[in-house]
């Protein structure tokens, strides 16, 4: 790949300065008149810089597209936590990474709070949530972005909470998990259910083969999965300066596999070589069997070996991969199939599907024509067994996030509606909100929201409906 591409690729991971709102954007091409609502974003933006710190802890930034019969507008915060607070007033940078750690020579603070918020947003049981998996969920304002600070239901969860819960398109209720349940770099898990009323009604702790970071999990009609892959957690490494997080595909991968009304003593462990998933794409029953599509990598990106080596970046990128795990079989392995070879990811359903067999998938993919890119340059949506159906390209050097479905209507048939997806413009140094046809994302954006300024690559978000 040219060295210019390389260059900007990279250079939309830098944060913004600032906060704005802009009411009025310029639309090229036609909204359509039936999305009303808003799309939430979340990624990190750091409001201080820390050299050589990890992308994935940089303060929260949420950016909500407001589209309302053919108009749209834009507002973008930071979302207020305990730490974000602290460096505003210290006016720098107080911690240093992952966990309570603290730069050596921070300024003498009270606060010992490093969570960011920084990794998805959702809407369940009333609250508009940012998520980030080390923390509490925090409650944001769904209109002004303000942050109103960790919610607990009523004190009824506490310590971590996944940035990935699963909410059951027939009962609304919510799944959620935590790693590091009872403490740093634990091996325990918590796994708790929120009605869709927003009342907990269960919440509990199991212990896990080893620490593990879990930043997604399997849910389907019938059975909740938990991934437990060697990129693990270490206070040992944390404590001598080396990674906290580290790749050690010598413990193999681990699937804990529970029925979804039974207890987690219940759980059976199935066995895997290493390998690592982020993301989920969808999973359901199939009889006996459960079959989940992911994002699998051979080797976790992102994250050094233990002794603070590179893995190898011809095994750190993700294919859509199916994974079948048959009950009745008398074996603790279950069989891995990857369904194509681009790399990819961000991957979604149409969530009245979640959990049960589909006919429709999408995720950001690489340009294969860049073999070195693991930058996202297109969109492809894929059939029920992952076979393509169609795929976007982005013009070079041009890079997009997550695309978001959102239905055409209470009624419409899976997979017919719309895709949301920011999109950085490379040579303008500036983003546009795309909005595809989701049958038909080759023919390109039905519409682009231009904004004036850029959003900075980030990881998650999801379309609220107006009331």
């Amino acid at each position: 790949m040219p060295q210019a591409d390389a260059a900007a690729e990279l250079n939309n991971l830098a944060p913004i300065p600032m906060e704005c709102d802009a009411p009025f954007l310029k639309i090229e091409g036609e909204l359509p008149r039936e999305l009303n609502g808003t799309l939430y974003r979340n990624g990190p933006n750091p409001q201080f810089d820390v050299p050589g710190a990890h992308w994935f802890v940089g303060d929260g930034m949420l950016h909500a597209f407001h589209l309302e019969n053919g108009r749209a507008s834009y507002r973008n915060r930071w979302v207020r936590t305990p730490k974000w607070q602290a460096e505003h007033d210290a006016g720098r940078a107080i911690f240093a990474g992952f966990g309570p750690i603290k730069l050596r020579d921070a300024p003498q603070t009270s606060c010992n709070d490093s969570g960011v918020a920084n990794t998805n947003i959702i809407s369940h049981g009333g609250r508009l949530l940012a998520l980030e998996e080390g923390h509490l969920p925090t409650e944001i304002d769904p209109t002004t972005l303000a942050t109103r600070g960790y919610y607990n239901y009523d004190g009824r969860i506490a310590g971590p909470f996944t940035a990935h819960p699963k909410v059951d398109p027939a009962t609304g209720e919510m799944m959620f998990f935590g790693y590091n349940a009872k403490g740093p770099f634990s091996s325990a898990l918590s796994y708790g259910v929120v009605d869709s009323g927003g009342r907990v009604s269960r919440f509990e702790h199991f212990d896990t083969p080893y620490s593990s970071m879990v930043h997604d999990f399997i849910v389907t009609a019938n059975h909740v999965l938990f991934p437990i892959l060697p990129l693990t957690g270490s206070m040992e490494r944390a404590m001598k300066g080396q990674p906290a997080y580290a790749w050690e595909p010598a413990k193999g991968g681990y699937v804990g596999v529970m029925p979804r009304n039974g207890k987690t003593s219940e759980i059976r462990w199935f066995r895997a070589d290493a390998c690592y998933v982020f993301h989920v794409l969808n999973a359901w029953d199939d009889g006996s069997r459960i079959v989940a599509d992911v994002m699998q990598y051979e080797e976790a990106p992102l994250f050094p070996l233990p002794d603070g080596g590179r893995t190898d970046p011809a095994k750190s990128r993700a294919r859509l991969c199916r994974w079948t795990f048959d009950l009745d079989a008398n074996t603790d392995q279950f069989s891995r199939v990857y369904l194509d070879d681009v790399t990819g990811e961000f991957p979604r359903v149409d969530e009245r599907r979640a959990g049960l067999a589909t006919t429709h998938g999408w995720y950001a993919c690489a340009n294969p024509d860049l073999a070195a890119s693991t930058a996202l340059h297109g969109i492809v949506h894929v059939d029920g067994q992952g076979a393509r159906k169609a795929q976007y390209m982005l013009p070079r050097g041009d890079s997009i996030s997550e695309p978001v479905f959102v239905e055409r209507g209470a009624d419409a048939a899976e997979g017919d509606g719309w895709l949301l997806a920011v999109v950085w413009r490379a040579r303008e140094n500036r983003s546009d909100l795309a909005v595809f046809n989701a049958q038909d994302i080759g023919s390109g954006p039905v519409a682009l929201v231009k904004l004036g300024h850029r959003v900075p690559d980030g990881f998650h978000g999801n379309w609220v409906g107006a009331a």
